[in-house]
Formats: C-alpha cells, structure tokens, sequence
C-alpha cells in the first residue's frame, strides 16, 4: 500500500512539475515576449519573486525527494522495467530539471532581478533582456522537456506489467 501511494504522489508531483513548466513553454514566455524591454524585465522579475512559494517548492523538491524514493522502493530482483522507468524519470528529472534550474534558471533570474530598470538607459535595458531571454528561453525548453520524459518515464513504470 506504502509503495503504491508513494508511485502515486510520485506520478502526480512530476505531472505536476512538467505541467508547470509546459504551460511556460506555451503561454508565459510568448506572452512575455511580446512587452517592451523594460516591460519585460520588471514582468520577469515580479514572477521570478511570486514563483518561490511553498506550493511551488512542495512540487519541485517535492519530485526530487518522491522519484528516488519511488525507485528504491521499486528495487528487487529482477529488476524490473518499472524500476528502470522510475531511475531513468530519477536521473532526467535530477539533471534536466533540478539541475538545469540550479545551475543555469536561477542565476539567470537573480541577475536579472538585481537589475534595476528605473536607473538603466534605453539601450541597457535592451541590451540586459538580450542577454537573458533567448539563454532563460532555451533552457527552459530543456526543464521542459525534462519534466515532461521524466512523467511518461514514470507513467510508463506505473502502467507496464512484468510478464
């Protein structure tokens, strides 16, 4: 019972995750993409700040924790195809979301919220989105991407039977 509620909440927290970072792939950041410069960092800026919450931090460290946990659980001999699908959404999940945010999203975001549009010129401003907008965009299509095998690799291990 343990497990199975485990591999639930697992599957629900990465759909979750990659839901997230879909609906920025689709409707945020092209909707963004078309504010002025200026308009544009101070909209980045207001959501890089309103996106570290609790409810967004449950769901991403959330997934973190349950996708390891889920796949030792799952661990005996033979290995099974759910365990392979549960280390594999583990690993892409780690690297691709977890690791990406940490290693490219997040500094991108606190150089971008210390910029202060009200004291930087015209050609400053243009110049600070240019430098953060097609590398955040890039990157976000990789969480995006991540997020999005990481849940049909778990869908995939919840789904498949052992013959």
């Amino acid at each position: 019972m343990f497990v199975n509620l485990v591999l639930a909440l697992t599957s629900v927290a990465s759909a979750l995750m990659a839901g997230l970072f879909y609906a920025y792939s689709c409707s945020v950041s092209p909707g963004l993409g078309r504010l002025s410069d200026a308009e544009y960092i101070r909209s980045m800026q207001h959501i890089n700040r309103a996106i570290l919450n609790p409810v967004f931090y449950v769901g991403f460290m959330g997934t973190l924790l349950l996708l390891p946990l889920s796949t030792y659980l799952h661990y005996g001999q033979p290995l099974t195809v759910r365990f392979w699908c549960l280390a594999a959404a583990t690993l892409v999940y780690a690297v691709g979301v977890f690791g990406v945010t940490v290693a490219v999203n997040v500094p991108l975001n606190e150089a971008l919220d210390a910029f202060n549009t009200q004291s930087a010129s015209l050609s400053e401003i243009a110049a600070r989105r240019a430098g953060f907008e097609a590398r955040w965009n890039s990157f976000n299509t990789v969480r995006t991407v991540s997020a999005i095998a990481a849940t049909a690799l778990v869908a995939i291990g919840c789904i498949y039977r052992e013959a």
